[in-house]
């Protein structure tokens, strides 16, 4: 506590903590053991002989590239149905990542926030992740229904079932 003309004042808070810059990121991670799964790829046997050959360097990036966009396009699609949509495209930024450090990058923000989200999920009163729960399930009905509108009924659909006909 710092005096003023005989009072005690609080002393000043400290500043937000600022966020890591990408040159600073760099250096923790080449000063610790930390490798990255684009760093593990590269240093496995298979991955060398790719890569010493260019041209075979260059088409294993692109085939890398166009598969892991698909899987990301495709979880991307599938969010708002039932279904792994979000681990889909996890699962595409994996792939992606063991090429592209701008996916390593974006999987690694990914990962940050959903465990943000799951922790203030965790930490709230029942009531609240009831309400996420019911909120949620009404979402993926009214997905469901409306593409079930837009495309039409399949056949199959017993004819008991409340939906548009």
């Amino acid at each position: 506590m710092a005096t003023l003309s005989g009072h005690e004042t609080a002393a000043p808070r400290e500043a937000t903590p600022r966020a890591e810059t990408p040159e600073e990121r760099r250096a923790r991670y080449d000063s610790d053991d930390v490798r990255s799964l684009r760093e593990r790829v590269r240093d496995t046997t298979w991955r060398r002989r790719i890569a010493a050959h260019r041209s075979t360097d260059h088409a294993y990036r692109v085939a890398v590239g166009v598969v892991g966009g698909l899987v990301v396009a495709f979880g991307l699609v599938t969010i708002p149905l039932p279904g792994p949509g979000w681990l889909t495209v996890i699962a595409g930024l994996f792939v992606l990542a063991s090429e592209f450090t701008w996916a390593e990058r974006l999987l690694e923000f990914t990962k940050k926030h959903v465990s943000r989200w799951t922790a203030w999920v965790a930490r709230q009163p029942l009531w609240v992740r009831l309400l996420l729960a019911l909120a949620t399930a009404a979402f993926v009905y009214g997905v469901v229904v409306v593409t079930l509108h837009l495309i039409g009924i399949p056949g199959w659909v017993p004819g008991w079932v409340p939906l548009w006909r």
